[in-house]
């Protein structure tokens, strides 16, 4: 058998970088740059440099040397493939990227390179940047979640009373409206929006050197002298590198504690499911022979490759794409609470993959659903006809209330049920089927069952609910303006 490479093999190809053509989803929005690898890369620099920057503000770092740390982190002057290959050795990147950015301050300012990473491990640096590009992704998913949020509130105000048939089951239940469907869609967002909030503003850095005691950090510190207030001077460093990074302070070192990764992900589930209830409902309601909605046209959008006349529903497409995963995705991020000892060897490395996904979909997603909302077509011709199908089934419910007083509930229940399955097998109304029913007619004359089967009349709360619930105020998309560059300093 020859040695040489067979035709069609794939030995020698180069993959190249991750192009998202597997997950369209987020190809191409801007949580995908935010989240790359540049962005780790700049990210964990920004660590080294704040570090650097917060120890020369205690006086344990020349701040001429943190000023040459800080020109030096610079994502685009390290080969982040190298750091890549070179993480094979070393089971993560910061070792590498270390002994890169210690190059580099060194051909600058040999003194500074002295003071790259004095104290510090590489999870503290990892961690930290895991923790800025959490902030930085999760600016833009907010500020898409507010966008699609103002959009559904102003179709759940337009069609507020815009009767439609409830559905339950699959099957015809009571009218709502559109109105309040739009609204649930709405407070599901902000409810995504709000969690993300949450972990946003608690998101910390990590500083706990190389077993969680910081130890390292005290000794660099007690070089000149012995350190009169330990404690002090510790607690002065967490402050000073939040400040630097504008991430929250530490509880305590969080090495093995992973609380920070385990919450943004169940809040990126949650938002991701959040999403994907918009998406399925969108879809049912533009299937062909409901016609209710259809999503906004675009050139080249939901072409079929077989069938001219297709125009698929591709943005509810890619966000349920997202939604299914993520969920799933982010019980990895959980599991790696289960971390033996000070630190992890494996559960720790997990998490990084995982949490990037999680950020790119769950963004893919909130940046489609804004897309999605505002250019819904909304049909309220198709819903009438639609409500119209069951023939004022979807009133029993209130013709049973009316009739219990008189013929007792379960009576006038039993009652309804017969007349529409009646009705459904000899293909009349219902109307027509409760004339003919003396248990009816001795109670209610043809006006009073005429306006009780009318189903525009008989949608409950909905109008005051949407109400209500816009009543609620958003935030501002502006408010969640991402920094203007990658990098902190």
């Amino acid at each position: 058998m020859s040695g040489g490479t067979a035709p069609g093999s794939d030995a020698g190809f180069d993959g190249g970088p991750d192009t998202g053509l597997l997950s369209p989803v987020r190809a191409g929005v801007p949580v995908e740059e935010a989240v790359g690898d540049r962005a780790w890369l700049q990210a964990m620099l920004d660590a080294e440099a704040a570090l650097a920057r917060a120890q020369a503000t205690l006086g344990t770092v020349p701040p001429a040397a943190a000023a040459a740390i800080s020109r030096a982190a610079r994502a685009e002057l390290l080969d982040a493939r190298a750091l890549a290959l070179a993480a094979r050795e070393t089971a993560n990147p910061v070792v590498g990227l270390v002994q890169a950015l210690t190059r580099t301050v060194a051909a600058a300012d040999p003194a500074a390179a002295e003071y790259v990473h004095r104290g510090s491990t590489s999870q503290d640096v990892l961690d930290t940047g895991a923790m800025l590009v959490c902030r930085r992704a999760l600016a833009l998913i907010r500020a898409d979640l507010v966008r699609t949020a103002a959009e559904l509130a102003s179709l759940a105000e337009r069609h507020r009373d815009t009767v439609a048939a409830g559905r339950t089951l699959a099957l015809h239940a009571v009218p709502t409206t559109f109105g309040l469907k739009a609204a649930g869609w709405r407070q599901l967002v902000l409810d995504a929006e709000n969690r993300l909030a949450a972990v946003q503003r608690t998101l910390p850095v990590s500083l706990g050197g190389a077993a969680g005691t910081l130890a390292g950090y005290l000794a660099y510190a007690s070089l000149d002298g012995e350190l009169a207030d330990a404690d002090g001077y510790l607690d002065r460093l967490v402050g000073e590198f939040a400040a630097e990074t504008a991430l929250a302070r530490q509880r305590l070192p969080w090495h093995a504690l992973r609380t920070p990764i385990a919450d943004a992900g169940a809040a990126l589930a949650f938002t991701a499911g959040a999403l994907g209830k918009l998406a399925a409902d969108v879809q049912v309601l533009t299937r062909t022979e409901i016609g209710e909605v259809t999503e906004p046209t675009g050139a080249g959008r939901g072409g079929s490759s077989a069938m001219p006349h297709k125009r698929n529903p591709v943005l509810t497409t890619l966000i349920r794409s997202a939604a299914q995963q993520v969920p799933v995705i982010a019980t990895g991020l959980t599991q790696c609470l289960i971390s033996e000892d000070e630190r992890s060897a494996g559960a720790w490395h997990a998490e990084w993959l995982l949490l990037r996904e999680c950020l790119r979909l769950a963004g893919g997603a909130a940046y489609t659903a804004a897309e999605l909302a505002a250019g819904l077509v909304v049909r309220p011709d198709r819903m009438r006809v639609n409500l119209d199908r069951t023939g004022s089934q979807v009133v029993t419910e209130r013709l049973a209330a009316v009739l219990a007083p008189r013929l007792g509930k379960a009576r006038a229940k039993e009652l309804l049920t017969r007349a529409s399955a009646t009705a459904d097998r000899q293909g009349r109304s219902l109307a027509e089927v409760l004339r003919g029913l003396p248990e009816v007619t001795g109670h209610l004359d043809e006006k009073a069952l005429e306006s009780l089967l009318d189903p525009t009349d008989y949608t409950g709360a909905a109008g005051p609910l949407v109400t209500r619930a816009l009543a609620e105020p958003a935030r501002s998309a502006g408010e969640f303006a991402p920094p203007a560059t990658d990098s902190v300093h």
